[in-house]
Formats: structure tokens, C-alpha cells, sequence
């Protein structure tokens, strides 16, 4: 275990990515894990579409279970997958950028073959990488849904994190104390503190994996949760069919923010999801679904 990382005590060996489930694949830049579900062929109609939905800053697909569940009985082609660094993805020795992540999403969807236009969720971070894949390849995306996306102005970061911006001392403190100041913010991402318990559980495992906080480093280094306004304006411009949540009680991407969204992308449809925190699909699936439903069903 190399210092200062005394808790990632874990390779990604075949062992550990089989435990996980779901799927691996080599791109560019290292091996990513996927889940893709694609609806039989008897089951394939004008009312099946391909929806790919990208995790935020932390948290790794997981975090898309009751979409994900949502949309297969549903019988959509649905497609979640791990952000390198994260999860059981590979943490490769490079900048973790929105080129890395745009090019990870590209290169997945050439190895899955999925060349039809995608409905394209993004969720906190993941809005910001969505909204710059569209803005690279249009043509990819039929329309585009945001949850609590980041990037309409910088986000506010925790101390330890905010001095992870500043080379070698940040390095050492968060790798001894990294562990606590993500735990504690992934639970002020919810407004039901009974669901904290089990999610956390859920999130440890891939903290042992070595190369997290160094990925995690190098997210905030290269401007991850800085402000991708410009983008979304850009985006903004293209007119597509783009659907908007956000849950009323978040305290990670604050609330006040959609106004910022709203204006850059003035067509999008809003919905606002009552005493829910940052991932109101997670908190509240029952209201968040069907809404998600009557969109892809208005957008063939």
C-alpha cells in the first residue's frame, strides 16, 4: 500500500472485477465496467430506446439503481457504467479531465456499437460530462436529461478538498484522511439520513482500490467541478429535447443554481422534486420515473 494511500490496499485483479458484476471492456485509455441491457429482439419495437446514463463525481453506477431497474422493465437498451477512477474501472496514470471522460463515453458506445442517437442522462458531475459530449458529437444524441447537473458555477468544496488543488501536502492529507470527508459528503447528498447507512456500504468497497483518491486528486486538478457554463450555453443553442431535475433540498449542487441551467438552456423542461438532496432519482423514484417516462415517450 503506498503512502500516503494506507487504505487502498487492493489491485483490480480478475478476482476483485468479478465480485463486482456486470461487464469489462478495454478502451483507450483502460479497461471500463459496464452494464448494458438490451431487450430481446421480440421485445424490440418504435417504444425501445437506447439510454445511457453517466454517475457524478464519486459514486459509481450503483448510484443509477432505481433508473436503471426503472428502464429495463420498461424495456428501453440501457447502458450505466463506471467513470475511470471509479468503481471498478481501471485508474490509469493520466489527467482526469473532460477529455478523458468524453473520450471514455465515445469510445464505449464505438465498442458497444450503439451508433443510434442516445437519450443521454447526466448527474452532477456526469451533466457536465454529458453536456460536453453533446457538444462534441450532436449527432450522437437525440436528447439530453440533467439531475442536479454541476457546472453552472464552480461547486463548493469541503476543506480538505479544497486544498487538493495545491501540489504534495494535499496529497498526504487527503490520502491519511481522505476516507471521512467523502463519507460525510456523500451523506449530505440526502435528504432521508435512513437511507445513508446503506448507501455508504455500498460506496466503501471501491476506496480500497488502489489509485481512487489519486483519481479523485486529479479531478478536482483539472477543473471537474469548476463551471462549464460556456458549454451548456453552447448546447443550450442546439435545441435539443433536454428535461431538467432537481431536488428542492440539495445541499451539494444548491438549488438556486437551476436558474443559471435554465437560462443557458431555455427550452428544457423543469421539474423540481420535493424533499429529495442531490439525487432525487434515488430518494424519490416513484415521482422521478414516470416523469423520465412521458419525456422518452414524447421524444421517439
Amino acid at each position: 500500500m503506498p503512502f500516503p494511500y494506507l487504505t487502498e490496499t487492493e489491485d483490480l485483479t480478475d478476482s476483485v472485477r468479478a465480485k463486482a458484476g456486470g461487464s469489462f471492456i478495454r478502451l483507450t485509455d483502460g479497461t471500463c465496467h459496464y452494464e448494458l441491457f438490451s431487450p430481446s429482439l421480440a421485445g424490440k419495437g418504435p417504444g425501445v430506446r437506447s439510454v445511457v446514463l453517466i454517475h457524478g463525481f464519486s459514486v459509481p453506477y450503483f448510484i443509477w439503481d432505481p433508473t436503471y431497474d426503472f428502464l429495463t422493465q420498461s424495456g428501453h437498451r440501457v447502458l450505466r457504467f463506471d467513470l475511470f477512477g471509479r468503481g471498478h474501472s481501471g485508474r490509469p496514470r493520466v489527467r482526469y479531465d473532460i477529455h478523458l471522460f468524453v473520450r471514455q463515453l465515445k469510445d464505449l458506445l464505438d465498442a458497444l456499437n450503439i451508433a443510434e442517437p442516445i437519450h443521454l442522462v447526466g448527474l452532477s458531475m456526469g451533466g457536465a460530462v454529458s453536456a460536453a459530449f453533446v457538444d462534441k458529437y450532436p449527432e450522437r444524441v437525440k436528447t439530453h436529461i440533467l439531475v442536479d447537473p454541476a457546472g453552472a458555477k464552480p461547486i463548493e468544496l469541503s476543506p480538505i478538498l479544497k486544498l487538493a488543488k495545491f501540489p504534495i501536502l494535499p496529497d498526504i492529507l487527503f490520502g491519511l484522511a481522505g476516507d471521512d470527508s467523502l463519507l460525510k459528503g456523500i451523506a449530505s447528498d440526502f435528504f432521508d439520513p435512513n437511507l445513508v447507512a446503506h448507501f455508504t456500504a455500498r460506496y466503501k468497497p471501491q476506496m480500497k482500490i488502489k489509485g481512487f483518491k489519486r483519481s479523485i486528486l486529479s479531478t478536482i486538478r483539472n477543473g471537474m467541478l469548476e463551471s462549464f457554463l460556456k458549454t451548456y450555453q453552447r448546447v443550450g443553442r442546439l435545441g435539443k429535447p433536454t428535461l431538467l431535475f432537481w431536488g428542492r433540498n440539495d445541499n451539494t449542487v444548491p438549488f438556486a443554481h437551476n436558474e443559471i441551467l435554465r437560462a443557458a438552456i431555455p427550452h428544457a423542461q423543469f421539474h423540481v422534486i420535493e424533499n429529495s438532496g442531490h439525487i432525487p432519482h434515488y430518494e424519490k423514484p416513484a415521482e422521478f420515473n414516470p416523469i423520465l417516462q412521458d419525456f422518452l415517450a414524447a421524444n421517439p
